[in-house]
């Protein structure tokens, strides 16, 4: 392991250790933001922050909370972002508040008109919302002649403020499928422009909440008009056992041409972001002593409390999906579940905020302090909320087609807020001296595979070897350790997996369980934490011990920093509460999950 003293230059967004041209650049965005377009986001506090708004504070302008009314604004900009609002009755709360008389001309129109006068907002949203969840939508509502004007306006908002080279915006929805509260969304979007989106009206769990069906309209929607898409699988962690699950909608055994399918439509998965974590649990990884991270256990269905028992647990986290797809590719001879992984937000206020200290909530209302007690989504509070997350891209240049062609051969990543950069690269010739080449890039690419890459057919006596660095973010805290995640397939076709420690900072040995923890200096009284302990950045090149060529078997990084304050610790502080009330952690280990490699005997 090598350590170094950054000389850093401002690429992208960030600083990075390098002084030469990269292949790549790295690249900050956020895939899952909602405007007021979306009728949660209104009936929660946001009747103001549209679409251009939010584009305007992603590239770093100063615009007003739609909740509490002040000045917000990013220290640092996006590098892009995908306003994507549920399809379903979308921009629906608008119409109605400003009495447009498109709806005068349905029945459901006119009723909800009435009662916004009588009941008022909430109640509208509540009566739409509970017409999907029941599966009777008002189809009076469903109109094109309703539905156009609202997505013309969210493809305009998108074309106005795209800049390539500088910042893209990449024209999206949210199909929101939610069969028995059980969260099924995906996030979609298009490399195309405002021209080809016109052709076509967001699909909506209004017309199937069938991920099959789902997938026929994006080939078949492609096929008319010329657009691609990557559609994103979301919060799988309150999918009810559904999101990864082995069969498909019909109960039937995952086939090759399913796993085609839904790989060609879905080459990332959402593995961390506000609603929680993703990436495993203990009771899924009993041997990994990170893996209970920022739980969220609170499904949406109203008058279920908890994820029901008998839930698949494993369908529900992308660890065990990515080992499930190895067996299922063993039988079929495809890959279901052979995803790269990227955070987003998910917040509903229209603003991009996934740092801790600048957390301005799930939704308008969760916004302040006073009203964390406040429940927000079912059984749910804004104490349960996490910043999180990011997603960050390795591309050749910051326009629709480049970043759209990184997430299609999955060289993103994931982190849980912090900008920490990661890199990995795979392959069967790297040795330690490559970790202090000062164009480990170039090296990584020359002799290997990116990360969301495929190895295969080990050369006799070869093992593969694995490029690493790990940079801090410049303006957050230092790192812990890197940790490299592996999956395998043994003979009798069950898939197993272990975490080695392959970096750790200030010196430390790794003795396994017996590692000494990198410490914690966050002061509990006032929410401060120092830099001095963990290390800037880690670099390393590692060789896996436990290598078998004929076992199928995935690589992912996962990268920690130093304990940092949680924002319900600083809000705490700030409230003058006691941190027993809050019941939930005062710090929080930051972290990113790589994309993984695969190999394939």
């Amino acid at each position: 392991m090598i350590k170094k003293t950054l000389i850093s230059i401002a690429v992208a967004s960030m600083a990075v250790p390098y002084t030469y041209a990269a292949p790549t650049q790295l690249y900050w965005g956020d895939t899952h933001l909602h405007s007021s377009y979306s009728g949660d986001a209104f009936a929660m506090g946001n009747e103001t922050l549209d679409p251009d708004t939010a584009y305007r504070f992603a590239k770093g302008q100063p615009v007003i909370h739609p909740f509490n009314r002040v000045r917000v604004q990013l220290n640092r900009p996006l590098d892009f972002l995908v306003v994507a609002d549920h399809a379903e009755y979308m921009g629906l709360m608008q119409l109605v508040r400003d009495k447009s008389s498109v709806l005068e001309n349905s029945e459901n129109g006119k009723r909800l008109l009435e009662m916004w006068d009588t009941k008022g907002s909430k109640s509208v949203y509540y009566d739409a919302a509970g017409s999907i969840v029941k599966g009777q939508p008002y189809d009076d509502l469903l109109t094109q002649a309703i539905r156009q004007p609202v997505w013309d306006k969210i493809i305009a908002a998108a074309e106005t403020n795209n800049e390539p080279g500088t910042f893209t915006t990449f024209i999206g929805w949210e199909w929101s499928s939610m069969p028995g509260g059980a969260n099924l969304h995906r996030i979609v979007f298009t490399d195309k422009n405002g021209d080809t989106a016109k052709q076509f009206l967001p699909y909506s769990s209004t017309d199937s909440n069938r991920p099959e069906d789902f997938w026929n309209w994006l080939d078949k929607t492609s096929g008319e008009t010329g657009a691609d898409f990557v559609a994103i699988p979301h919060n799988s962690n309150i999918s009810n056992g559904l999101m990864f699950n082995d069969v498909d909608s019909n109960g039937h055994p995952i086939s090759a041409s399913y796993a085609r399918t839904r790989m060609r439509w879905e080459p990332v998965a959402e593995v961390t972001q506000i609603k929680g974590d993703s990436e495993t649990r203990s009771s899924l990884s009993p041997n990994d002593s990170f893996a209970e991270f920022e739980t969220f256990d609170h499904v949406m269905t109203f008058g279920a409390k908890e994820q029901a028992e008998e839930a698949d647990q494993a369908s529900n986290y992308a660890r065990s999906a990515l080992k499930r797809g190895l067996e299922i590719d063993a039988k079929t001879g495809a890959n279901p579940f052979k995803f790269g992984m990227i955070g987003s937000t998910d917040s509903h206020t229209g603003l991009s905020t996934a740092s801790e200290p600048n957390f301005w909530g799930k939704f308008g209302l969760d916004s302040i302090p006073e009203n964390k007690d406040k429940e927000t989504t079912p059984h749910a509070d804004g104490w349960s909320m996490s910043a999180a997350g990011m997603v960050a891209v390795w591309a050749e240049q910051n326009t629709r087609e480049s970043l759209f062609a990184a997430f299609k051969r999955k060289e993103v990543y994931a982190t849980t807020g912090p900008r920490m950069q990661v890199r990995l690269f795979g392959g069967f010739d790297f040795n330690a001296t490559d970790a202090s080449d000062n164009d480990l890039a170039g090296v990584g690419y020359g002799k290997g595979v990116a990360m969301g890459g495929d190895l295969s057919h080990a050369p006799e006596g070869k093992t593969p070897s694995f490029l690493i660095q790990a940079v801090k973010d410049p303006d957050d805290a230092n790192l812990d350790r890197v940790q490299m995640v592996k999956g395998w397939l043994d003979a009798d076709g069950n898939s197993h997996e272990k975490v080695f420690n392959v970096a750790l900072s200030d010196g430390r040995e790794d003795l396994g369980a017996d590692t000494l923890p990198v410490g914690n200096t966050v002061n509990l009284e006032t929410g401060h934490y120092r830099n001095s302990i963990g290390d800037e950045e880690l670099v390393t090149v590692w060789q896996d011990p436990e290598f078998d060529a004929s076992q199928r078997a995935f690589y992912y990084l996962r990268v920690l920093q130093i304990p940092t304050p949680r924002h319900t610790m600083l809000d705490a502080v700030a409230l003058g509460k006691p941190r027993d009330d809050v019941n939930h952690p005062a710090t929080i280990q930051e972290r990113a999950y790589s994309s993984p490699i695969w190999y394939t005997p």
